[in-house]
């Protein structure tokens, strides 16, 4: 039996907290309960434009030359879904030794198991929101997770409850990118195709669950998703796609913006989802 009959319900999860309402600093900044009062009054009224732009600017790198980092707006907070296998419900895969890595079609530990699905890059640049310049986040720790081409969860689905795979963390380099190599996604039932991301201040950090950035979802532009879910393996991600849309997801439905993914490629050649992730 799949997990995902109750994936709708507990997709809402941190969607409806004040983290993902207001935006980290914006939380951090109410001190009093009339702030608290304003805030959530203010949330009330909001709509689903997204953050408001951020005009971009560069700071000089430890060389000397220019870092430029460009962002829209600090991208939104959202739920982990039940699945996270962050510790937070249940499997921690992020105690596991070889964790830390670009290729994360295969489990690692004592499980392995190889996803199976049309070969996808996914290229994220962190940048540093929190000062006066916005900047590559260098040595920021991405924990990326996804269903398989079936839409099930490794360490959850009773199918695959042993295996790790589509679970990885990487730290991102001086430019503030991370890597990862995996396979394209299903659509299941009632979510729109998507991707998860949790940021860490460091890998150290990461393995241990703390100094949590951003949690995040990273969505999936339909033409490839379309072109994808043709082909074998992905036959019940066609209709399921087809009772959905991003402005109808439980998760994006409220803007999409910052979290919609540059796509490049092809069935034959393979996917790049590219990504900005400003924190």
């Amino acid at each position: 039996m799949s997990h995902h009959d109750d994936a709708h319900e507990h997709d809402l999860g941190l969607s409806n907290d004040l983290p993902r309402l207001l935006g980290r600093r914006r939380a951090l900044g109410l001190m009093s309960g009339a702030g608290l009062v304003a805030a959530l009054a203010a949330c009330g009224a909001s709509d689903s434009s997204g953050p408001t732009a951020t005009t971009p600017s560069a700071r000089p790198d430890r060389d000397g030359g220019p870092t430029t980092a460009t962002a829209d707006g600090e991208i939104p907070e959202e739920t982990a879904g039940p699945f996270p296998g962050d510790g937070s419900n249940g499997a921690n895969v992020l105690t596991e030794t070889g964790i830390v890595r670009s290729d994360i079609t295969t489990s690692i530990g004592t499980a392995s198991a190889v996803a199976a699905g049309i070969p996808t890059t996914v290229e994220l640049t962190v940048i540093d929101m929190n000062g006066d310049d916005i900047a590559p986040y260098e040595g920021a720790a991405v924990y990326l997770w996804h269903c398989d081409r079936q839409g099930r969860y490794s360490m959850y689905d009773q199918a695959i409850a042993d295996e790790n795979y589509l679970r990885g963390v990487q730290a991102a380099d001086g430019d503030g990118k991370v890597t990862f190599t995996t396979i394209f996604p299903a659509a299941y039932d009632g979510r729109w195709p998507h991707m998860h991301v949790e940021i860490y201040r460091d890998t150290t950090s990461a393995v241990a669950g703390s100094n949590k950035l951003r949690t995040t979802q990273l969505a999936i532009p339909e033409d490839a998703a379309k072109a994808v879910y043709a082909t074998s393996g992905y036959e019940a991600s066609v209709a399921n796609l087809a009772r959905t849309s991003l402005d109808t997801d439980m998760v994006f439905s409220d803007g999409y913006s910052l979290q919609l993914a540059k796509v490049s490629g092809s069935v034959e050649d393979g996917y790049t989802l590219k990504l900005n992730v400003a924190v």
